[in-house]
């Protein structure tokens, strides 16, 4: 199973790298793919998209944090009107 979780990449001050993991993985483990960037002081958000949207439709599952993130970009929004037009 895949999650989207945070990655930790700086050393005095806390910024992450949102990715796409396997659930066995820890955290700081190798990643499948590199989907976003998260600055919590600064408040800035990097999303790729068409990533993001290609593991959710594929079964991933978002870390409580990313999931507010994803939320608050309204990326499920982007998901739900993907799934109508294919469907």
């Amino acid at each position: 199973m895949v999650k989207l979780r945070l990655k930790r990449c700086g050393r005095k001050q806390a910024v992450y790298r949102i990715v796409a993991i396997d659930v066995r993985s820890r955290r700081e483990g190798r990643d499948l793919r590199k989907v976003g960037f998260y600055d919590p002081i600064k408040n800035q958000t990097y999303l790729n998209v068409p990533a993001i949207l290609y593991f959710l439709e594929r079964g991933a599952q978002p870390t409580g944090t990313v999931h507010d993130i994803l939320k608050k970009a309204e990326i499920f929004k982007e998901l739900r009107s993907n799934q109508i037009k294919f469907n």
